[in-house]
């Protein structure tokens, strides 16, 4: 996002012990409300703020889904482990509250500017504020559940509303669609509004498609009242979209290879197909640490993904990989011939290629990273650069996409397939166009795939698993999948066995990458490294036996690497706790199921 000399007013954010002052603050300002709020100039002042502040983070948008079922990390955030509880819970402070004054604050005191403002154009900023507040108590919603509606800036001495109880989830939400049509009603698709990284109706139309979807799926799959109907917002908002925007996906004929990765690797967010960006400026200093993260095993976490998603990707001719006899035994270049483009532009394959001191190599030994810098030799690459001289450094200039047409028409299909409306002509205009960008056959399936049946837990629907395949393989570390679990009512998914590459035998080297040369030799202390080595292979110590904890790497039944890694699930998890810290101030805000201990 580009920033132009934005002057900003906010809120001073303290560090307070008490409720009190959590929501009661004036933003910080040499000049009033009333002198502020003179233009149309001030509302984007003010607004471009926030998108400042609150668009999510580089961390957010690319590191998003690394505490999901399909990304191995070398550890996990602290609410997957044992011993999380409302004592050690802090997500409750001010600063967490913070946004949601700046918002009130605006929407309260914009109205200031209505005697030098046309009214089309205050609508279009109240419609600017609305829209970040929807997407707060979204995210609200989706960690606690009820928690206390705020419309309006808190006054200092209103202790009624400082220490009131927590709102019902259906009523917040409710409020959130109420802001969310607001701002889809009222926000303009003029041009000065679109491809400006600001936002925009289709901005809020996107969404409120994302929004729906979740809360739509959720109530089903909960066990919740009207699940249908958000369903429904959710496909018009969609539909609307596909119909009547000016996005469509990049997608150049002959270009199958490299159609995908265009939109994450571009400096200059690919506005055919992206809605919103957090935009990169070398001129004003907006660079990123993403390459270096993900390439590094000290930066990053030495993010990868599981065997088990590598499996989700079809071959080019629309048919599956898992069909194959003994697919999960297979030596690592073999996984990837013929297989759906996508997969080579997300994970380092054996025909990956980067600049090494300024040279494009593919040699293995340069561009194949060991386990120091990943777990399963399935390490991303979806947001690098493909340079070496971005991954020790935060440098990366490409621009990370928010909101893209390719999840638009991801919601539309799950929309459509959830209410038991898929058919041919839904499938051609939703998932196919997906698949055939990236060299798949995208014809529709002819029954359910027993593999992805397995994974979820014995789903038998054809139309919803082949939607939550192409999800979960378009939007790869997209910061969408841990949400996909928790709205599906497949949490439990966290725990999954997070496993690796295929090893053919333990202590006898393998050409890993087909090049006709030995690469790699994995070896233990029941079965060691052979006595005669090979100049061009690298010899890893892993644990041989399966259960066996004695290090982080092992083996499982199938002879596939493990790396272990210790998490905890249970269904009160699919909810957070209130802090403990939180309701010593304020015992009406109570508890959520399972974590009153």
């Amino acid at each position: 996002m580009k920033t132009r000399n934005y002057f900003t007013v906010f809120l001073a954010i303290l560090v307070l012990n008490s409720c009190k002052g959590l929501l009661d603050h004036e933003p910080i300002s040499s000049i009033s409300a009333e002198e502020f709020f003179d233009s149309e100039n001030a509302l984007k002042t003010y607004t471009n703020g926030f998108l400042t502040r609150y668009l999510p983070s580089v961390e957010t948008l690319t590191r998003g889904d690394q505490f999901s079922d399909v990304v191995v990390t070398t550890q996990t955030e602290a609410f997957l482990r044992p011993g999380y509880n409302a004592l050690s819970a802090n997500n409750w402070t001010t600063s967490h509250w913070a946004q949601l004054h700046n918002v009130n604050y605006f929407l309260a005191n914009m109205h200031k500017a209505s005697e030098y403002v046309p009214e089309s154009i205050m609508k279009h900023y109240e419609g600017v504020g609305r829209f970040w507040r929807a997407w707060f108590y979204w995210d609200k919603v989706k960690m606690f559940g009820d928690v206390p509606w705020y419309d309006q800036p808190i006054d200092a001495d209103d202790e009624g509303q400082l220490y009131k109880g927590r709102d019902p989830r259906e009523f917040v939400i409710g409020k959130v669609l109420e802001d969310l049509n607001f701002a889809v009603n009222n926000c303009s698709d003029d041009s000065k509004f679109v491809d400006k990284n600001v936002i925009n109706k289709y901005v809020a139309l996107a969404l409120k498609s994302r929004i729906c979807l979740y809360e739509g799926t959720f109530r089903k799959y909960h066990g919740v009242a009207d699940s249908e109907l958000w369903l429904r917002e959710s496909l018009a908002a969609s539909e609307e979209l596909m119909n009547n925007s000016p996005y469509s996906l990049v997608n150049i004929v002959g270009e199958e290879d490299k159609n995908y990765g265009k939109v994450f690797k571009s400096l200059s967010p690919q506005y055919q197909e992206v809605i919103l960006s957090n935009e990169m400026n070398l001129e004003e200093g907006r660079v990123h640490d993403a390459s270096w993260y993900f390439a590094s095993g000290t930066a990053g976490q030495r993010n990868s993904v599981t065997k088990a998603f590598v499996n989700m990707y079809l071959n080019r001719d629309g048919s599956r990989y898992t069909d194959q006899v003994d697919y999960n035994k297979k030596v690592f270049y073999q996984e990837f011939q013929n297989r759906d483009y996508r997969l080579g532009q997300s994970i380092i394959t054996p025909a990956y290629r980067k600049k090494v001191a300024g040279v494009e190599t593919n040699e293995f030994a340069k561009v194949f990273p060991g386990l120091g810098a990943q777990l399963t030799y399935y390490r991303i690459i979806k947001w690098n650069m493909d340079d070496d001289a971005y991954e020790s450094n935060t440098s990366s200039l490409n621009s990370l996409s928010v909101f893209r047409f390719g999840e638009v028409l991801l919601n539309y299909a799950e929309a459509k397939a959830e209410l038991g409306e898929m058919s041919t002509a839904e499938w051609n205009r939703s998932i196919r166009p997906l698949r055939e960008r990236s060299g798949v056959n995208g014809r529709e399936p002819d029954n359910a795939d027993p593999y992805l049946q397995q994974y979820y837990d014995g789903l038998s629907d054809k139309w919803i698993l082949e939607v939550r395949r192409e999800r979960a393989v378009e939007m790869l570390s997209e910061n969408l999948r841990r949400d996909d679990l928790m709205r599906w009512k497949m949490g439990h998914k966290l725990i999954v066995e997070m496993a690796g590459i295929y090893i053919p035998e333990v202590g006898k080297p393998f050409d890993m990458n087909g090049d006709g040369v030995n690469d790699i030799c994995f070896y233990s202390t029941t079965i060691p490294r052979p006595s005669a080595t090979e100049s061009t292979v690298t010899y890893v110590q892993i644990t041989a036996q399966v259960g066996d904890a004695a290090t982080t790497f092992g083996l499982n039944a199938d002879n596939c690497l493990v790396y272990r890694l210790e998490r905890i699930w249970d269904d009160k998890m699919y909810l957070y706790p209130i802090p403990q810290v939180a309701r010593n101030i304020n015992p009406d805000l109570g508890q959520n199921t399972g974590w009153e201990n």
